[in-house]
This record gives structure tokens, C-alpha cells and sequence, in this order.
């Protein structure tokens, strides 16, 4: 079994930055992929940004430029680096992963319990 512990969220003025992390524990060979999205009350859920095992990443247009997501393999954690904030970042953050956890293809798929981001005018 997988577990996915999220950390990192808080409170910063416009402007600031933070950094959340994404650990993972248990048993896994390797990442296959892994999204951090964000929801506000009422609002659709977005994908922000995305890293794959082998490194590549995507953002959202809303995000390109003032986030950055990196991985330490070793550690099997992903980070979202977020810096120049704005209001409109104020969500739940959360991370959505996928693992190779056995050397025959098995995957597993889950997600971490969020962390709240908050940015002040």
C-alpha cells in the first residue's frame, strides 16, 4: 500500500512564495506520473502541474512561469514550488500519483489529503 502525505500550504501575502511537497511511503519501485491540481468552493478542479517519472512537466497556462515542479526520486517526493502569488491561487491543493509498485506492472493510483493555500491582497 501506498500513502501520499501533502505539506507545505499556508498562508503568504501577494507576492510570496511556498512550497508544498507530496511524500510518498510504502512500497514503490518508481513514479509514474504525478499531478498537483487545486480547488476553491465552488470552482472547478484544475490540473496546475504535472511531472512524469522520466522527468517531463506541464503547467497550467495560469501557473507557466511562476511554479515549478520537481521531484526527488530518492526520496520519492514531488515538489510545487510557487512563488509570485497571487489572490486567485488561494485554493485546496492536492496531489494525484501513480506508482510502479511490483516488478510485473502493477500500478497503484491515489491521491493526498490536500493542503490549503491561502494568499492575501
Amino acid at each position: 500500500q501506498v500513502q501520499l502525505v501533502e505539506s507545505g500550504g499556508g498562508l503568504v501575502q501577494a507576492g510570496g512564495s511556498l512550497r508544498l511537497s507530496c511524500a510518498a511511503s510504502g512500497t514503490i519501485v518508481s513514479l509514474n506520473y504525478l499531478d498537483w491540481y487545486r480547488q476553491g468552493p465552488g470552482k472547478q478542479r484544475e490540473l496546475v502541474a504535472s511531472i512524469t517519472g522520466g522527468g517531463t512537466t506541464n503547467y497550467a497556462d495560469s501557473v507557466k512561469g511562476r511554479f515549478i515542479i520537481s521531484r526527488d526520486g530518492a526520496k520519492n517526493t514531488v515538489f510545487l514550488q510557487m512563488n509570485a502569488l497571487k489572490p486567485e491561487d488561494t485554493d485546496v491543493y492536492q496531489c494525484n500519483a501513480e506508482f510502479l509498485i511490483d516488478g510485473v506492472g502493477g500500478t497503484w493510483n491515489g491521491w493526498g489529503q490536500g493542503t490549503q493555500v491561502t494568499v492575501s491582497s
